[in-house]
């Protein structure tokens, strides 16, 4: 396999789209996933790599106060967020449905002891202020008062992954 076909196919044709054989685009394979197999098991696995990393994630920061959904898909699927936190409830993860039925901007429970947030984000900024980041020069001032990560410590996602 050429390094142009390899690149192709990691950037094209896996993740969501690999699983499912159609579509990355979530929208479309929940609407596919009653009568497409491959869709519902996208879907699942999908949600089930996000649970295992809030899994790994509240126990390397010993515990979890705040839950952010954001992105095409967090802010925009109910049914995405609370597949991704049932079972999570031993964590004090709590979805208010009703509340996530409407993309409230908490849609966690009243007795949750996780705060569960919807934050909008505008992803094509964020890419920008990265890019913007990385190749303007170093001020050295100690003024700056975040950590900013090298750029090749970013996952790469591809684009379709997130288009809304």
């Amino acid at each position: 396999m050429s390094l142009k076909r390899f690149q192709e196919m990691i950037t094209h044709e896996s993740g969501l789209r690999g699983i499912s054989q159609n579509s990355s685009d979530m929208r479309l394979l929940i609407e596919q996933q009653k009568t497409d197999e491959h869709a519902e098991e996208a879907i699942s696995l999908f949600c089930y790599q996000a649970k295992k990393s809030i899994g790994a994630l509240t126990a390397a920061l010993q515990g979890l106060d705040t839950l952010v959904f954001s992105g095409g898909i967090g802010e925009n699927c109910p049914l995405i967020r609370s597949k991704i936190c049932r079972g999570l409830e031993f964590l004090g993860i709590q979805v208010d449905e009703q509340l996530n039925d409407k993309n409230a901007s908490v849609i966690s429970t009243q007795t949750s002891e996780v705060i569960i947030r919807v934050i909008p984000t505008d992803e094509e900024q964020m890419i920008a202020r990265s890019v913007s980041r990385a190749i303007e020069p170093s001020t050295g001032t100690a003024e700056k008062k975040h950590f900013h990560a090298k750029p090749q410590s970013f996952p790469r996602f591809s684009p379709q992954e997130f288009k809304k």
